[in-house]
C-alpha cells in the first residue's frame, strides 16, 4: 500500500471572524492525481497555499512530504513544484532563460540546470525552441512547458491551480497524457479543475463547498453515492447548496 505524502487533520485557517478553511481532513498518497475541487470562494486556494508553505494554518495539523505545515513552510516549497493558469512563465524571457531563473529557484546548479533542460526539451520535441521567447508561444506549448518547469527539480509533489483554462481539448488531452506519465514515475499530482471531465481522470476527487470538504472518493464511488452519471452532477447537487458567494 502506497504512503501518504500529504495528511492534514481537521485545517483550518481563519480571517478574523471568517473561516476560509473549516476544519478539513485528508490524505494524499504518493503517486496519486487528487482533484482538489470547489466553486469560486469554497476555500481551494487558501487550502493550497497552506499546503504549499505560503500561508500557516490557524489550528489543525498536517504534512506534507514528510515536513509539518505549521513549521517548515519553507523546506515543504524545495519539495514541491507550482503551476498555475494566472502565472507560470516570464513571457519576456526564452525559454531556456525561464528554466535557468527556475532551477535556480529550486536551488538546481548550471549543470543540473543544463541537464534537465534538455531532457524535457527532448521529451517535449522542442529543442529548436530553446532561444524562443515564451510570450510568442501557443498558450497550449506554454501550458505544457510550464508543467515541465514545475517539475524541472523533480519534487515529489506538483500542485496545478487550473492548469488547462483557455487551451483547446486536443491540448488539454495531450496536458493529462503528461500528468499521467508523471504520477506513474512516482509524481504526486494535486490538481484544481474547473472542467468536470477533467476531474474524472482523477484517481480521487475532493469536493469543497464552503471551507469543508462535503464529499472525496473515487470518480466512480461517487457517481454511485449521489446516483450521478458524470461528476458535474455530483458537483453542481453539492455547490447549490453553497452559502459563500464567488
Amino acid at each position: 500500500m502506497k504512503e501518504n505524502i500529504i495528511s492534514v487533520k481537521e485545517l483550518c485557517k481563519n480571517f478574523g471572524k471568517f473561516k476560509a478553511v473549516d476544519r478539513i481532513t485528508f490524505d494524499v498518497k504518493r503517486g496519486e492525481i487528487f482533484g482538489f475541487l470547489g466553486a469560486n470562494g469554497a476555500g481551494k486556494t487558501t487550502a493550497i497555499r497552506m499546503l504549499c508553505g505560503l500561508s500557516y494554518p490557524t489550528s489543525g495539523s498536517g504534512t506534507v512530504a514528510g515536513f509539518d505545515v505549521m513549521r517548515n513552510g519553507e523546506k515543504i516549497k524545495h519539495h514541491i513544484g507550482y503551476m498555475s493558469q494566472r502565472f507560470s512563465l516570464y513571457d519576456d524571457l526564452t525559454v531556456y532563460e525561464n528554466m535557468k531563473l527556475f532551477g535556480g529557484i529550486y536551488g538546481l546548479s548550471k549543470m543540473q540546470v543544463e541537464r534537465r533542460s534538455v531532457e524535457i526539451l527532448n521529451q517535449l520535441q522542442f529543442k529548436s525552441e530553446i532561444n524562443t521567447l515564451v510570450g510568442s508561444l501557443p498558450l497550449g506549448w506554454k501550458q505544457k512547458l510550464a508543467f515541465c518547469v514545475a517539475s524541472l527539480h523533480r519534487p515529489e509533489i506538483v500542485f496545478l491551480d487550473e492548469p488547462t483554462g483557455g487551451v483547446d481539448p486536443v491540448t488539454r488531452r495531450q496536458f493529462w497524457e503528461m500528468i499521467y506519465k508523471a504520477s506513474s514515475e512516482g509524481t504526486t499530482i494535486f490538481v484544481t479543475t474547473h472542467y468536470m471531465d477533467e476531474a474524472e481522470y482523477c484517481n480521487r476527487v475532493s469536493i469543497m463547498v464552503d471551507g469543508q470538504i462535503k464529499a472525496l472518493d473515487s470518480p466512480a464511488e461517487l457517481k454511485k453515492q449521489f446516483n450521478a452519471s458524470a461528476i458535474d452532477e455530483v458537483f453542481r447537487s453539492l455547490a447549490r447548496g453553497a452559502k459563500r458567494g464567488e
